[in-house]
């Protein structure tokens, strides 16, 4: 059997009653926090562009676009401009082990799809658990190679929206296996494009509307080389992949959309979560007066430099600049969305002020592997008069280690949903299907209420 082939068998075969409530219910917090993140990337110049040239295509009348009152669109098409606004806000999810966004891919070629076809909440949730178990299991493999060889997670995301398609079209073994090797020559991503410009959601885009080609190519008979993800030359050996072995080790022994996936709760790039809330814990601990602040020391594995601009000017910027994660969280004791959707953030002083006054450190304790992002970062602030306060956050909250709730994704639905330009009556109903996804007959029950 090859790689593609055991993860095929495996996807196939798993019934829906096999798969433990907790997984399903990351899976609707992960449809909730993508709509949620959709909603702030609505208007963002990416996604009107892209929601623009769908349209402009036309095409099937099977799937709606989010927060839009046109008409309905081929499920492809839906899928790449709702996947496009989730990632351009930056606000969706993460996998902790790689940084990649495989929540924003999986809830929208699922929902996508699941409306084209007619099927359930049931069968979308399925669908989404097992394409994330699938996406996360490959790119586990490419940390650190992929990132350390300039791609982007995108190259991984594809398969989890790949494998829930082809659920949904009701795919068997051999025509999954084919789907997963599409998959795996259908798309690369430049990571350094991603964390300067909009190519980070045209990624994410790609991803989609690829990943769901891959299976509708499958089921209409199109063959691939099955062999590509372990062949010489092959996928893991362009993007780094190590330990192939545990691509299909202990399937269905625990499920990564649980143990690995984390849902942002404030904006930006996940590496910084923690760091931020580590920054945040100190200032309160130490009852910091900003003005009084002589030094601010990050300490996080393999780090030697901050990441992303030091001082940024645009949301892009804001959401790949550790420093500014770390200022904004001294100067007012915490970050959150109202530091990417305010404007004057950038500019001020007391924040700007604090992000000089950071250094890494460059001897960090080593951590026992080669997943950096789930040991989190310590940050200590000194004082003029030489007093210390520091703190470490492991893992962020929103994450397994730093605590999945749904009151926390209520809130973000709340403070996210009304950027969309929706009434209130359609934020509580949409939020209330999100908590009973898995009751709907059609996703028209959700994909109704998406409207401005």
């Amino acid at each position: 059997m090859t790689i593609a082939g055991d993860l095929a068998a495996f996807v196939t075969s798993t019934s829906a009653d096999s798969i433990p409530p907790l997984a399903y219910e990351r899976a609707q917090m992960s449809i909730a926090s993508t709509i949620s993140s959709a909603a702030m990337g609505v208007d963002i110049g990416s996604s009107a562009i892209t929601r623009d040239m769908a349209k402009e295509r036309g095409g099937s009348t099977d799937s709606s676009i989010w927060f839009d009152d046109g008409p309905k669109l081929p499920a492809p098409d839906v899928a790449r401009v709702n996947a496009v606004m989730s990632d351009a806000a930056a606000s969706d999810d993460s996998d902790m082990r790689n940084i990649a966004h495989i929540g924003t891919i999986i809830s929208s070629t699922s929902i996508a799809m699941a409306e084209r076809l007619g099927k359930s909440g049931r069968d979308v949730l399925r669908a989404m658990v097992l394409g994330y178990e699938v996406g996360g299991r490959i790119d586990e493999s490419l940390t650190p190679g992929r990132g350390e060889k300039g791609f982007h997670g995108s190259v991984s995301t594809v398969f989890g929206g790949t494998v829930a398609t082809g659920l949904l079209l009701d795919l068997n073994a051999s025509q999954m296996e084919h789907a997963i090797a599409i998959a795996a020559t259908s798309i690369g991503g430049i990571g350094i494009a991603a964390n300067t410009s909009w190519a980070r959601e045209y990624h994410a885009g790609l991803s989609a509307w690829l990943g769901m080609n891959a299976a509708i190519s499958a089921q209409k008979g199109f063959l691939a080389e099955t062999t590509v993800l372990e062949a010489p030359k092959g996928f893991l050996d362009a993007m780094g992949g190590i330990e192939r072995q545990d691509i299909t080790k202990d399937l269905g022994k625990e499920w990564d959309i649980v143990t690995d996936m984390a849902i942002k709760l404030v904006p930006g790039g996940h590496p910084s979560h923690a760091t931020a809330e580590a920054a945040r814990d100190a200032a309160i601990k130490g009852n910091v007066n900003p003005d009084d602040v002589a030094n601010i020391e990050v300490s996080m594995a393999r780090m030697k430099a901050l990441s992303g601009p030091l001082h940024p000017k645009d949301l892009i910027g804001v959401a790949h600049s550790m420093s500014f994660f770390i200022g904004c969280a001294i100067a007012e004791r915490g970050y959150g969305w109202v530091h990417a959707t305010d404007a004057s953030k950038v500019d001020d002083p007391t924040i700007n002020r604090l992000i000089d006054l950071i250094t890494v450190d460059q001897n960090p304790t080593p951590y026992p592997d080669r997943f950096p992002h789930r040991h989190g970062s310590t940050v200590t602030i000194t004082m003029k008069d030489g007093t210390k306060h520091s703190a470490h956050v492991d893992m962020p909250r929103g994450s397994n280690v730093g605590g999945v709730d749904w009151n926390d994704v209520d809130a973000k639905y709340h403070t996210l949903v009304p950027l969309s330009g929706m009434s209130a009556d359609r934020i509580n109903a949409s939020l209330e299907v999100c908590h009973n996804f898995g009751d709907l007959k059609s996703m028209a029950e959700l994909t109704s209420l998406l409207k401005r």
